[in-house]
């Protein structure tokens, strides 16, 4: 067992969960992680993996204090994951989970990037069958074109993930050319190689421009395959660049954008698990930022707040996924007074408001406030602004927002059934984690990269925060009260498609594809035509000559043909003399 990576274990286990059926499914799918989990404890921090590979020399295990803050949320993410999907009669949901979720472990403790390689296209392969899998939340015509969507989603999601592959490969090679090494360290943004590199781990991590792929497919996988998707691919990349990319400042300026311009999208998307993506993305924008500062606390501020926000993120898309379970819906133009039948995942969801908001003693308060701390003792002042106006937004979509409309707002009519028992299971020790997180940080930091000096609840940091809450909570309230015109200010929950950066192949590429085929098929069926008249002439011409009326077709006398050969004959020897 020693001898084997971290990660390998839940692969195996997963592939295990293929032959089992019934009860024995679902013990096994609750077993994996724990064992899995229990076999990375065994390894003492320093702990190394090598494997000759042809004249290769691989490291597919490296255990050390960065990688060990992804392992431990990662195996604690599946196993809360597994609690939360085990009412799940379908297998197939199930081994694919674990596949991915172990390829996600299996990659943060790739000491070398041929077994990163492996382990970051097998997530990719695995995860889309998540996205793939049947809605058995829904019946009849709603199944049959949610499986349409799921399809198209799924199929744009595997191009773009095995695409970042490509560009991952593409890098290493030109890498191992130069350098001759493929150890998975500390690289910088220095030559073409390490660029292919760079665009591979910002495709997985959604870099603006190259981050729709999550927008447009978390929101058509199952209710239990999105909790799933949520934890594991993006934060795999995050970790990918804070490994190989840190103190790139070009990564300081990304972030702060990945901040920023998913608010205003969130802001009128209606589809719930759409905004949570949005915010999923504005996310990782503050991570980002804490890995292009590239100092001690920015990066423990990185690593804490990855592992802070697979658990309220998680929470987050369990409670709404937990009301799609029951109404068929996450629109939130179709929700509304839910509190009423589903008291419990109203008070977890508003747990995971609270936490991803930053409300001091919710996790997300302890965790952010490393990376805006490391922002201001850098004199980044702009950079810190933008962070403070993101902090605002993000209460502003996911903390008032989300809770609002699925569970208040309006009165939809709906008396859904609480959630399943293992559901509201799963959502109540997430819960439990972002307070007790929030409340008593000191385990958390006492497990990241670097030494933590750093108190989170001085007194004026909690007042500035809550300052900044009710600011932003006073200003929800107003627009949604204010009408101009007979309009509410805020923008009202409607039936709608909000295009992103998927304009440019939902309605771009299809124009210009067009266009270019019309022109296209004008130019060659007007080649055609012509073809088809000089043929027409060339053959009427040799008719003329050789067609039963001609002049080759009379009948000649012995004298005509022999004045013919000779006259041929001659001819021969003219331009044979010539």
């Amino acid at each position: 067992m020693s001898s084997l990576p971290p990660g390998i274990l839940m692969i195996l286990g997963g592939l295990v969960l293929a032959l089992l059926r019934g009860r024995a499914l679902q013990v096994g799918f609750l077993l994996v992680p724990l064992l899995s989990a229990w076999h990375l404890l065994s390894f003492p921090e320093g702990t190394e993996i090598t494997l000759r590979f042809f004249s290769y020399e691989l490291m597919p295990g490296r255990i050390d204090k960065l990688s060990l803050v992804w392992g431990y949320i990662f195996h604690i993410a599946a196993f809360l994951t597994a609690v939360y999907a085990v009412h799940v009669k379908d297998r197939g949901q199930h081994v694919a989970a674990m596949i991915y979720a172990g390829s996600a472990i299996g990659a943060v403790f790739a000491g070398d990037m041929i077994t990163l390689f492996v382990y970051w296209e097998l997530t990719a392969v695995a995860s889309v069958f998540l996205i793939w899998a049947k809605p058995t939340h829904l019946e009849g015509e709603a199944r049959d074109e949610q499986m349409r969507r799921s399809f198209r989603a799924g199929l744009r999601y595997l191009v773009i993930q095995v695409g970042s592959g490509v560009f991952l490969l593409a890098g290493i090679l030109l890498h191992y050319q130069k350098t001759g090494s493929l150890a998975f360290t500390k690289l910088g943004l220095v030559d073409l190689a390490t660029g292919l590199i760079f665009i591979a781990f910002g495709i997985k991590a959604a870099f603006p421009l190259l981050h729709n792929w999550l927008q447009d497919a978390y929101p058509e996988a199952t209710p239990t395959g999105a909790v799933f998707l949520s934890a594991f691919t993006t934060k795999m990349a995050i970790y990918a660049l804070a490994r190989a990319f840190p103190g790139t400042e070009l990564l300081i300026y990304l972030g702060a954008l990945m901040t920023a311009f998913p608010i205003f999208f969130a802001v009128i998307v209606n589809d719930l698990r759409r905004v949570l993506a949005y915010s999923l993305n504005n996310q990782l924008g503050f991570m980002v930022v804490g890995v292009g500062i590239g100092t001690e606390m920015s990066l423990n501020g990185t690593a804490s707040h990855a592992f802070a926000h697979i658990l309220y993120k998680a929470l987050l898309f369990m409670s709404i996924g937990a009301v799609l379970h029951r109404t068929g819906t996450a629109k939130g133009s179709e929700l509304g007074g839910l509190y009423k039948t589903m008291p419990w995942t109203t008070a977890f969801c508003i747990v995971g408001a609270a936490s991803i908001s930053a409300f001091p003693f919710f996790s997300g308060f302890v965790t952010k406030s490393l990376v805006m701390t490391a922002a201001g003792e850098g004199h980044m002042t702009v950079v810190w602004l933008v962070l403070l106006f993101a902090s605002a937004g993000v209460f502003h979509h996911s903390g008032i927002k989300i809770p609002f409309f699925a569970f208040f707002s309006h009165d939809s009519g709906k008396r859904p059934k609480e959630a399943p028992l293992n559901m509201l299971i799963a959502m109540g020790v997430t819960a439990f984690l972002c307070i007790a997180i929030g409340v008593y940080p000191k385990p958390l930091y006492n497990i990241l990269p670097y030494a933590v000096d750093f108190q989170p609840y001085t007194t004026s940091h909690v007042i500035n925060q809550y300052q900044l809450l009710i600011f932003s909570a006073l200003a929800f309230t107003l627009l949604n009260r204010t009408k101009f015109r007979g309009k509410k200010l805020y923008p009202p929950e409607l039936r709608s498609t909000v295009l992103d950066s998927d304009w440019t192949y939902r309605k771009l590429v299809p124009a210009v594809g067009g266009y270019v085929a019309r022109a296209g098929g004008s130019v060659w069926f007007g080649f055609l035509a012509a073809a088809r008249r000089a043929l027409q002439g060339l053959f009427g011409l040799a008719y003329r000559f050789s067609g039963p009326s001609s002049f080759i077709a009379r009948t000649w006398t012995a004298g005509q043909i022999v004045f013919f050969a000779v006259l041929m004959l001659g001819f021969y020897l003219l331009f044979y003399f010539l």
